[in-house]
């Protein structure tokens, strides 16, 4: 074989792999936890392309066309974001989209993201994307109750990461990152998984700090030694879902949890 062939090839594995994954999304709030009837600023961010789609960096931004971006709240109720997002860009490749909710009841919030259609980067393949993050809201700061349920709560993505413990309150350096990794409603096992800090590049191939693989029952945990903003992230091809305007159907999901240096409840 030539080194052209090889080349060639070489290229066209590249661009299969892109065409596979490209960008991922998620969502973000400037904080975790709030006084009830303040605001959280939510932000839909599309990026994380480099080094196998494990860096944790903005890279262009999102069309909002097939999208969604609700926040649920302790009550169940769910309120679109979509209407009130603005541009945070010059450029229509620039920046996020970012738009403000009011918390008014106490307790546990979520943010949940779901995105749906076909993209091409060399070949056409339908891209499912979920997102979630979660944040409290609480009538004092000074002492807030560690007992804030719903975070285990199934949103029926159909890939989606579940936090097994709250990663809110207690949330902090030392307490485990525990997450569940369903694929339409089902574990999904022996997959990798990336808690990616921000600020941190991974290791290539499988890094032994920051990734982990999930196990019989779709479980995967990891602690932090530091407070940061920690983005999961998992992947899973699906070949043999094609359709007549697509070859194969990827799947990516997200969740962001901001790891503070105290624990709000404990203060440790």
């Amino acid at each position: 074989m030539s080194r052209f062939t090889l080349l060639s090839l070489g290229l066209f594995c590249l661009v299969t792999v892109q065409a596979a994954f490209a960008h991922d999304t998620w969502v973000e709030t400037n904080s975790n936890l709030v006084r009830t009837g303040n605001a959280v600023y939510v932000d839909l961010k599309l990026g994380n392309h480099g080094n196998e789609h494990r860096d944790f960096k903005q890279a262009s931004k999102i069309d909002l066309d097939s999208c969604s971006l609700d926040v649920v709240d302790p009550q169940g109720n769910r309120y679109d974001l979509i209407p009130q997002l603005h541009d945070t860009g010059y450029a229509p490749n620039e920046g996020y989209w970012t738009g403000k909710f009011v918390a008014m009841k106490p307790g546990l919030y979520s943010v949940e993201h779901k995105l749906d259609k076909i993209v091409n980067h060399g070949r056409p393949v339908r891209s499912i994307k979920s997102g979630k993050t979660f944040f409290v809201a609480s009538p004092t700061l000074d002492e807030v109750n560690p007992d804030n349920p719903g975070f285990d709560r199934v949103a029926g993505h159909p890939l989606e990461l579940v936090p097994v413990a709250n990663p809110v309150t207690p949330m902090g350096p030392g307490k485990p990152l525990k997450i569940k990794v369903l694929f339409k409603d089902k574990p999904l096992t022996e997959t990798r998984v990336s808690f990616i800090p921000a600020g941190v590049t991974l290791s290539e191939g499988f890094d032994q700090e920051y990734e982990r693989t999930t196990d019989s029952e779709g479980i995967a945990s990891f602690t932090p030694r530091t407070g940061n903003s920690y983005l999961v992230v998992v992947h899973h091809r699906s070949p043999e879902e094609k359709g007549t305007e697509y070859e194969e159907t990827i799947y990516s999901a997200t969740l962001t949890v901001l790891v503070p240096e105290v624990c709000p409840c404990c203060g440790q």
